[in-house]
């Protein structure tokens, strides 16, 4: 389907759909509104859009904010879910890749903003091997992962992120084990986040939480009540500071755990994490045997997707869609560990067809989790040589 560009006398922007008070109109139908920027590569500016979403039709529509008209006639677009909706995402809309920046009215931040809280959620050392059942509570429970990274902390980096325990008598002994391997460290998103995240794990103390919250992370994962397999940020003050420790605004923050040898790339692909499947790829690969030794979240714009995929340029048939996918929402990066990962992870992904995986390899990630030929759920480096270089390619240059 093309993008309709058209043009209209009317110059005031829409606002259908909501009252000044934030109530909707009841005579008109419900509709959301955004402030959206997309960059446009080819004039190198960030041009403004209002972009609103239609739930009645899942339709779109999009207003030019400089110029005053029509950039996107209505338009029905069955790929934007209301969950897909808050400031901050990034959508693929008729291949351009919008970044959410505002809610375009009161009505849509009182709707979809209201309830919606970021808090850090951290996997400690005791349970990183466990990563995958844990974020695959975190899809289940309505939660969003919207960045993540594995890292080590340092001793410093780990006495600066509990500092608030440092009078505490089991400071020392609480460095010294996050410091004993990588952790996971993300950002999730959802209604009423810190809350809902420290539900899901459960009281500090792992031998408490066995009995009165026995489903709970540290229930399962946890020791006592240091090796008690996560954290979860207790307040929205601290949440805000946590994460823009791991994840700051300006800088890198800690240093991924990518070790560039014997190892090969994986991509998580956006649609496979848009559908929830993060975790389970992550287990399916562990339990395959294969070892993730660094993990991190991007968000691609359209001129790295061209470059990381540039040996597939007029060679794949899928190569454009293969772009627009990649920048369509965020993917997971993965390092795989071992002498032979290249070939082995490689065979183990399947066929790039999922349906001639299901054929031919059932068990193979394409084929269990697969739809076509571009959101075939992973890519996989193709040649051995290439595994460094494609590691290379997100944990030093994307990363750096």
């Amino acid at each position: 389907m093309q993008v309709q560009l058209i043009k209209r006398r009317d110059k005031q922007k829409p606002t259908r759909g909501s009252t000044r008070e934030g109530n909707m109109d009841p005579s008109q139908e419900e509709r959301f509104a955004f402030l959206a920027e997309w960059y446009d590569p080819n004039a190198a500016l960030l041009r403004q859009y209002q972009f609103l979403f239609y739930p009645k039709d899942r339709s779109v529509e999009m207003f030019d904010m400089k110029n005053h008209r029509t950039f996107l006639r209505r338009t029905k677009y069955d790929d934007i879910n209301l969950q897909d909706l808050f400031v901050g995402n990034r959508l693929n809309v008729f291949s351009r890749q919008l970044h959410l920046i505002e809610y375009g009215d009161q009505y849509t931040a009182s709707k979809l903003g209201s309830r919606k809280e970021k808090t850090l959620a951290m996997i400690k050392p005791d349970a990183t091997d466990k990563m995958g059942t844990i974020i695959q509570l975190i899809y289940d429970a309505g939660l969003t992962v919207t960045k993540a990274k594995m890292t080590a902390l340092s001793r410093k980096e780990a006495m600066d992120f509990y500092a608030e325990h440092q009078s505490k008598s089991f400071f020392n002994n609480l460095v010294q084990f996050v410091t004993s391997g990588p952790v996971v460290a993300m950002e999730i998103l959802g209604d009423e986040a810190v809350t809902a995240w420290r539900r899901l794990l459960g009281p500090t103390d792992s031998s408490v939480a066995r009995n009165e919250a026995p489903d709970s992370v540290r229930a399962n994962f946890g020791t006592d009540g240091t090796k008690n397999a996560g954290h979860g940020s207790d307040s929205l003050a601290s949440a805000a500071r946590e994460l823009e420790f791991f994840f700051p605004s300006t800088g890198r923050g800690p240093s991924n755990t990518a070790k560039y040898s014997d190892c090969t790339c994986c991509l998580i692909k956006p649609h496979a994490i848009a559908e929830g499947l993060t975790g389970k790829i992550f287990n399916a690969i562990s339990d395959a045997g294969f070892k993730i030794s660094a993990l991190q979240m991007f968000n691609m714009d359209r001129a790295n997707a061209e470059e990381f995929y540039e040996i597939y340029k007029g060679v794949v048939a899928e190569y454009t869609g293969m772009v627009a996918e990649l920048c369509s929402g965020p993917c997971m990066a993965l390092e795989i560990h071992g002498s032979e990962a290249p070939k082995t992870f490689r065979e183990f992904c399947g066929p790039a067809d999922p349906e001639i995986a299901r054929h031919l390899r059932p068990h193979t990630l394409r084929a269990v989790f697969g739809k076509n030929k571009v959101q075939n759920a992973v890519h996989c480096t193709d040649l051995p040589d290439d595994g460094i270089l494609e590691v290379q390619y997100f944990f030093k240059i994307l990363d750096g």
